[in-house]
């Protein structure tokens, strides 16, 4: 399957470049796609109004709206989804996003005039609208990004200083893999890595890797297993206090956090904070880490202010040093909003989560867990704040994000249903 996603991409990128590649002067058009999707989905990109969407798989698209329009309306055969159409414009000359016009070689030639985009295209979203009265019948504009959008530099050259940028093609993969919430993909990833490695170095961070998707999966003891493998061997050449082994620190101590083991939790991470305060500096957002993991330790054993008091200099460290718009962020308002709740603050509470879902809206994909977290976070306030009809919605929504994205024994299903 890698090679045959590799084959397209380069197929894709060289058709672009055959039929757009002499371009001189701007030249817009439009295409269409019709598809199905959930109400909650609908939701979210209405509520993401302005912001970015991404396609993470490859995006076949028409240049002919009633082709589109008809996918769009057969959908509606399910009450439980909407019928949308997308009308994308696109103006090549503004991104080097690789598209081609795929007509001469599609099965549907005679009809339907095919573009076909590559993985993770991104565009911005306009308009919402519904089409002809019908409720159930929605048209959603977008526009290709352009190579300057600001706002796409900002957040693709975090993440990518962030997914390690001397990782080269399948392990840098499976880095975007477990971002995007895709761990069961990652994890396929890296076990063939793993069957491919030549030496101790490359083992190592392949099984911390592969501890990253178990923990993501909720497989809490295989992850811990797997990340202290890698302890282990990156302990032989580096010792047990180099700056690079905070990460195996760090990992551990958030599997621990997640299965209720805070003493634990609590020593791996302040082992990290100790070595990375001796080699970083007093800004840099891989600091924020660590002081917000300690706090979510001291929440969870109910030392509020302690808890506070880490939250809020892991906040002021990455409202410093990252986009307003960065995940990250979104994790601060998000601890922070919890730690109100515990103390009883509600209001307090739902403004910091709401604070954070606005964030994580407008940068995750709509199925990602974190989502999830927000709707049950913000449901849970509403709930404690008697507001039970909006608790409900709230509620609802986290559910069926969970769902889609997550095993059915996975603990956070139970937790959503609960």
């Amino acid at each position: 399957m890698g090679f045959f996603i590799s084959d397209l991409y380069r197929h894709i990128e060289e058709l672009h470049t055959k039929q757009f590649g002499n371009q001189q002067s701007t030249q817009e058009f439009r295409v269409y796609r019709g598809q199905g999707l959930a109400k909650v989905d609908l939701e979210q990109i209405m509520q993401t109004k302005g912001g970015l969407m991404s396609f993470h798989n490859f995006l076949s698209t028409s240049k002919v709206e009633n082709v589109s329009l008809d996918f769009a309306r057969r959908a509606l055969s399910n009450p439980d989804r909407v019928g949308i159409l997308f009308v994308m414009l696109i103006d090549s000359s503004k991104s080097s996003t690789p598209f081609a016009s795929i007509t001469d070689v599609s099965v549907y030639q005679d009809t339907e005039d095919e573009v076909l985009f590559s993985m993770n295209t991104v565009f911005r979203i306009g308009d919402v609208k519904q089409m002809d009265e019908n409720s159930r019948l929605w048209q959603v504009d977008l526009t290709l990004t352009s190579d300057h959008d600001p706002e796409l530099h900002i957040l693709t050259e975090r993440i990518r200083e962030e997914t390690f940028p001397d990782s080269e093609g399948w392990e840098r993969l499976g880095l975007i893999l477990i971002r995007l919430g895709q761990s069961g993909k990652a994890e396929e990833v890296y076990e063939m890595m793993l069957e491919q490695a030549s030496n101790d170095r490359e083992k190592a961070s392949i099984y911390h890797q592969i501890g990253s998707t178990k923990r993501d999966k909720g497989e809490y003891r295989e992850a811990i297993a797997n990340y202290e493998k890698s302890l282990e061997i990156r302990q032989q050449f580096l010792g047990p206090n180099h700056p690079n082994m905070t990460r195996s620190y760090n990992n551990i101590g958030l599997v621990y956090h997640s299965m209720g083991e805070y003493s634990k939790a609590l020593s791996y991470h302040e082992k990290a904070l100790e070595i990375r305060q001796k080699s970083l500096h007093p800004d840099d957002p891989v600091l924020a880490s660590s002081y917000n993991n300690i706090g979510m330790v001291y929440e969870n054993i109910g030392e509020y202010s302690q808890a506070l008091s880490h939250y809020q200099k892991a906040l002021e460290i990455r409202q410093k040093s990252l986009p307003p718009n960065h995940p990250e962020l979104a994790s601060s308002y998000n601890n922070i909003g919890n730690t109100y709740g515990g103390m009883g603050e509600n209001s307090k509470e739902l403004l910091y989560h709401e604070k954070a879902l606005e964030i994580r809206q407008r940068t995750l994909p709509p199925d990602h867990p974190d989502l999830a977290f927000s709707y049950n976070n913000i449901g849970s306030a509403y709930a404690e704040m008697g507001e039970y009809t909006k608790a409900l919605s709230s509620f609802e929504k986290a559910i069926e994000i969970r769902q889609k994205s997550l095993p059915p024994n996975h603990p956070d299903l139970a937790l959503s249903y609960n």
